[in-house]
Formats: structure tokens, sequence, C-alpha cells
């Protein structure tokens, strides 16, 4: 959402919010948790008061946020007895299935990162520019998608209305950040020489085609999220998909070859206009002169990149994509950010 827009949902929505928010951010040390702040500052939610939480370990630390300096607290069972009203989460699974449904037992709306809700029938998965009205029906959590499902459904999603989408491969190229900071460190140290703490190989100057564990079907966890997760989304379990999930070399920013194939014919130039007028997409696409998206133009950013758009002659109605996104912005924080912002307009106006 560029800043002329943020500031025009400022002025309609947040004028007729009711009541000021009370907002949790569990994680706040966190490489996500610190865009959380940031990306909070930049939006400006109508928000009265926060509340900072992360582990006992690191509780005590001092964060400047909004102006003013916060203690982070210990989050504990009775951390939301003092009228939270939203909660922004990414500690990990483990965290989120135990203090989640403590949080919205107390009346909190949970916007959670981690992966322990995703497909749950009864948590809306939700990314703003695409299935909003999923948060109508939430029941105390909504979870925040794979930070590599939401780029992919930012862009599929116009399509999918318009020309019905039948398959789809996506071939993903994953930045360390995504592993959280020491997957950050495992790339910074590792192109000084030192051994990986993170990952099973050096990513320096390697690729690892391994993002997750390994599932029985030969699949890693990470390409069965982007399967099941865009097909939750879409509202659409027809869809044909399958998945490749490498971890690159780049500090931060995922890119994907998404390969598309629909049900009905289209005209390649009446897509590309689809998707220039497509919420929180940027076309980036103009080879003659070499002009397509990659990761150091798009760290920062919340919108999402496509670009080499053409048409695969392989098959009798297909496209390829090329998509690219900040994984830890987009992908994550600016994300559930979005999703609060959308639970106070529903619920707070």
């Amino acid at each position: 959402m560029h800043k002329s827009t943020i500031l025009i949902f400022e002025e309609e929505v947040y004028s007729k919010v009711a009541k000021k928010i009370r907002m949790a951010i569990v994680g706040a040390t966190g490489m996500v948790g610190r865009t959380f702040l940031k990306v909070l500052e930049e939006r400006n939610l109508p928000v009265e008061e926060y509340f900072l939480f992360a582990s006992s370990r690191s509780a005590g630390t001092k964060v400047e946020f909004m102006g003013r300096e916060y203690t982070v607290e210990e989050l504990k069972e009775d951390s939301f007895d003092r009228g939270i009203d939203i909660a922004l989460f990414s500690a990990g699974a483990s965290t989120s299935l135990h203090f989640a449904p403590i949080a919205a037992s107390k009346g909190c709306v949970v916007i959670d990162n981690s992966s322990a809700w995703r497909m749950e029938k009864d948590v809306p998965l939700v990314v703003p520019e695409v299935n909003p009205e999923d948060i109508k029906w939430h029941k105390g959590i909504i979870a925040n998608p794979n930070c590599s499902t939401i780029q992919a459904v930012v862009v599929l999603k116009p399509l999918h209305d318009r020309y019905k989408i039948k398959r789809i491969v996506y071939s993903t190229y994953q930045a360390v950040s995504g592993a959280g900071y020491q997957g950050y460190l495992d790339l910074e140290e590792g192109l000084k020489g030192a051994p990986p703490k993170k990952f099973p190989y050096p990513i320096a100057g390697n690729v690892i085609p391994h993002i997750d564990v390994f599932l029985e079907n030969g699949y890693t966890k990470e390409e069965m999220k982007m399967i099941n997760e865009t097909r939750k989304i879409l509202h659409d379990d027809s869809i044909k998909i399958t998945a490749t999930t490498v971890r690159v070399p780049v500090f931060n920013g995922h890119s994907e070859s998404i390969n598309v194939e629909f049900e009905k014919q289209f005209d390649l130039e009446e897509l590309k206009e689809i998707l220039k007028s497509a919420p929180g997409v940027v076309v980036q696409d103009d080879p003659a002169n070499l002009l397509y998206p990659m990761p150091i133009y798009v760290s920062g950013k919340d919108e999402v990149y496509v670009g080499r758009i053409r048409r695969d002659e392989s098959v009798e109605s297909g496209v390829n994509l090329w998509v690219v996104a900040d994984n830890i912005r987009k992908g994550a924080a600016t994300n559930a950010v979005q999703i609060a912002e959308k639970v106070i307009e529903y619920f707070f106006s």
C-alpha cells in the first residue's frame, strides 16, 4: 500500500474507530517482531497502548518504539489479563499453540505468524489483498500465511478470478532471512569462511534444495505449505499444485518462478493489464531494457513485484511469471499489520 493510500485509509476508517486499541507484540525482539514495530510506526494505527513480549531470555530488553523506550516483558499466561484487543504473534509455533488460545479466551484477536494454526479449519488464513472477507468469521485467531505463499497469491488471485487456474508449478529462490537471524548469520559469516550453524550445508556460494523438514512423500514441509495454503486462501481445492523450494545466498527477498496453466484462454496484454491494476502488485516487465524484479530492488518495500511475464508455449493456456517480494515485510510483518488494520475496520469501527 502506498503512503497516499495509507493516509486515505486513516482518514476514512480510523476516524470512525470507536475506541483506542491496546495491542501486544509477541516475539518483539526477533527479526519479524522488530519489523512489526517498524511497520506499525510507518502505518500509524489508532493504538492507544502497546505491550511488548518475548521469551524470558529477551525479557528486560529496551526497545525504542513510537518515540519512547519500551521494556520487553516476559510472555506469561497472565500477560493478556489487561484488556489487550489485538496481538501480533511471531514467536514460533510452540509458543503460538500454547499462548494464542489463552489470549483469545481473554477477548484478544490473535494474528499469528507461525505455522501453528494455518491449516486449522476454523482459523482464517488471510492475505488482505486476496481474501479479507475471511477475517469476519474468525474465532479469536487469524493466521498469517507462509512468506512464499503470500507473495504468490497476491499475483495469482486476480488471474484466477479471470481465467480460472488449473495448475501451478512453484519454484522458489528463498533468502536466508526466511530462516531467521541465524540464517542471516550463516550467509554473513559463511562469506568469511565460517562453517554453517543453521543450514545443513554452507549457503555462501551455494543453493540448498531443502527448506524445512522432509516428509514421507519426498516433498519438504515448506513445499507442502505452499501447496495447501494456496488452495485454502483461494478457496479452491481443485487446483493442481506442485512446488520445489530452494534456499539461495541472498540476504533478503524471496524470488519465485511460477508457471500457471489456466482453464480459459487469455490475451497476454489483457493479463498484464489485470496485474497492473491488482492491489499490492507492481508490474516490472520490460525485458528490452533489462527491467525485471530482483531482491535488491524490492527489499524494504511492501508491494509484490512481477515480471518476465510470457506465454508458456508448451501448453494450450499457460503463462510464466517471476514474482519477488520482501519476505520479512510483505511476507510476514506487513501482511500481519494489514490484517490488524482490517480487524480494526471490521470490529472496532
